[in-house]
């Protein structure tokens, strides 16, 4: 944390379970209740932040649809690999 900021004091209500829940993290953290909060809010901003890189699933469908980045030419390049692949496991009476 850099200390150099300047904090602001503001004011909660929390129900009785999720201040239970905030005095035995900093507990076990040995840091204050307000280090525990500003934690928590940065990993939730963070998550939130990645969450909204995300596409969406029709998105990442139509960039499936669409050759998921491949061109033409690797694209024929990857299933002939594949292909042979396949080829290669065959035995004699399944050609």
């Amino acid at each position: 944390m850099n200390y150099a900021t300047t904090l602001a004091r503001t004011s909660v209500s929390l129900d009785t379970d999720t201040l239970a829940n905030l005095d035995s993290l900093a507990k076990r953290w040995s840091v204050s209740k307000a280090e525990v909060m500003r934690r928590a809010i940065r990993k939730m901003k963070t998550e939130a932040d990645a969450e909204d890189q995300r596409p969406s699933p029709l998105q990442a469908l139509e960039w499936l649809q669409n050759g998921a980045g491949l061109s033409v030419a690797e694209g024929a390049e990857f299933k002939a690999n594949i292909e042979a692949e396949r080829q290669a496991k065959r035995y004699w009476w399944e050609s």
